[in-house]
């Protein structure tokens, strides 16, 4: 039987990776594809998979589209009510949530209210509403499946647990490109430093977000409600090669790791494909040249992103919405060359330190809080 997906962000790293998945196996159908504005690219995908749907978040590039493809059967839609739309496509039994940014939190919830269950590579979402979606899937009786490779090799991991506590997850790193450099070696970083990833293939802004450890404590914050655990319970580890994907321990001090090639097209297809794995086609690790492997620590006084995370995910509420909007307006000013790579996460620390926090926030008061600290760095910076 065909398994049929909606991919919201397809014309992403993730959404990209998860339509090689899709070519190669044959046997999934694409009800609905999503993206920012991508007119090209998303045309290219549309003629390919033919989807019933398909949504550009920009209301012009969404015109294009529908010109463009004028020739096939596929509805066009625009900006967040099409991307309700998409993500609830009537006929899709699995979203791959893979947008960046809080945009794909309303779409998220749509669709478990519509019954699909969700491959969840958007890291927002948990982030700031996991207090919201982790209950609503209870109740929906829908999966959450993460394609995060950390989040991924949990799950996977818990495969085996057969019932048994978590005691501690332990949550690896590669510590990223400037690992075991000092504060003042790090004062005239320039973008095109902080993305050469050492082992992983991501978009920009994800890219970004390692170098600085911020990635790693957004990770924190979604194992805390993915997997159930306190903040005590995740413990990050940096394993610089990137073989161990994540680790859990139970409480008999057994420890559990799952390992592969750095590839995310692994835990995407794990999750589309839940319980069942495929072959999938690439490098395997080969343990006659792998003669090591190493951990570390992480320093978290030179990359203070991952203590701010642990900090706003301990106080909850609005404040993990302040963290990640913060970093998300800061990475994105670096990007631009308008701040200096220090100056993300100071940014981040003056909006936590600004916030007056709601505790157990609405939707509505997520998104409030998202546009008050674009509003605080904008006012404090005067960048915009």
């Amino acid at each position: 039987m065909r398994k049929k997906i909606s991919v919201l962000g397809s014309t992403g790293s993730i959404g990209t990776q998860t339509l090689e998945i899709v070519r190669y196996n044959q046997d999934i159908e694409i009800t609905a594809l999503a993206a920012g504005s991508n007119v090209e690219l998303l045309e290219k995908q549309v003629r390919e998979f033919h989807p019933k749907t398909a949504c550009l978040w920009d209301e012009k590039a969404a015109a294009e589209l529908k010109v463009r493809i004028a020739d096939l059967e596929v509805k066009v839609v625009s900006g967040l009510e099409g991307l309700i739309e998409a993500a609830t496509e009537p006929e899709a039994q699995i979203v791959v949530t893979a947008i960046v940014g809080m945009i794909g939190i309303r779409p998220t919830i749509a669709a478990m209210e519509a019954g699909k269950d969700i491959a969840l590579a958007n890291k927002e979402t948990l982030v700031t509403a996991g207090h919201i979606i982790m209950p609503l899937a209870r109740k929906m009786g829908v999966k959450i499946l993460p394609v995060d490779s950390e989040h991924s090799a949990i799950f996977q991991c818990i495969q085996g647990a057969g019932g048994n506590k978590i005691h501690k997850i332990l949550l690896t790193a590669s510590g990223g490109p400037f690992r075991g450099r000092t504060r003042e070696q790090l004062l005239h970083v320039q973008a095109e430093d902080a993305l050469k990833h050492p082992n992983w293939a991501m978009g920009k802004k994800i890219t970004i977000d390692s170098s600085t450890l911020v990635n790693k404590g957004l990770e924190v914050m979604e194992a805390r409600w993915l997997f159930d655990v306190e903040m005590d319970q995740i413990q990050v580890v940096i394993q610089p090669a990137s073989v161990i994907h994540s680790m859990i321990e139970y409480e008999d001090g057994a420890v559990m790791a799952q390992l592969g090639t750095p590839d995310m097209k692994l835990p995407i297809q794990y999750a589309l494909y839940y319980p069942k794995r495929r072959f999938l086609p690439g490098d395997r690790l080969d343990f006659t040249k792998l003669r090591e492997i190493t951990f570390d620590v992480p320093d978290m006084e030179t990359f203070p992103g991952l203590k701010l995370a642990y900090n706003a995910a301990r106080a909850g509420g609005s404040l993990p919405t302040v963290f990640n909007a913060a970093n998300e307006r800061a990475v994105e000013l670096f990007l631009q060359k308008k701040i200096s790579y220090l100056t993300i996460t100071d940014m981040i620390q003056a909006a936590m330190e600004s916030h007056h926090m709601v505790n157990a926030p609405d939707v509505d008061q997520i998104l409030e809080a998202e546009q008050e600290t674009y509003d605080f760095i904008r006012g404090k910076w005067g960048l915009s």
